[in-house]
């Protein structure tokens, strides 16, 4: 199966010169949160070979939707960078909106990096603002950003 296939309806590659472009969606927000941290590590390795043997929980939190996506991809990388942890399921919940703040609870499930076992893509530095969208319609929700590589 292609990653085009695996990966159809939950997000995709978008063409961007210097940088990674990524499209992701979802039925709910919870959804398409779950997805786009897939897309964050499908981009750094190939998720399918990320077992499910270590689960996390974070708890996410910011001002607007733009900052809350910007945490949420900001906080796994950052487990990534000081743990090494790389995941493969997610699980959003708990997800409240409010005037002062938007935020979720996430389960994750992964393993530590092993670069016998996880083939290296391409370095993530950092997730930006630039491109960010965030797109609610009646019967799905996308999300765009860009990934500093």
């Amino acid at each position: 199966m292609s990653d085009a296939d695996r990966f159809s309806g939950k997000f995709e590659f978008l063409e961007h010169t210097a940088d990674v472009y990524i499209r992701v969606h979802g039925v709910r927000m919870e959804e398409a949160y779950g997805n786009a941290a897939l897309a964050l590590f499908e981009t750094m390795t190939d998720s399918a070979k990320i077992a499910q043997t270590q689960e996390d929980t974070l708890e996410v939190e910011a001002e607007d939707q733009y900052a809350l996506l910007y945490n949420w991809l900001e906080a796994l990388l950052v487990k990534f960078e000081t743990e090494g942890m790389l995941y493969s399921k997610f699980q959003i919940s708990n997800w409240q909106e409010t005037h002062e703040n938007f935020k979720f609870t996430a389960k994750m499930w992964g393993e530590v990096f092993n670069i016998k076992k996880h083939p290296q893509k391409v370095g993530v530095k950092a997730v930006t603002y630039h491109l960010m969208a965030v797109i609610r319609e009646p019967e799905r929700v996308v999300l765009e950003f860009i990934l500093d590589i």
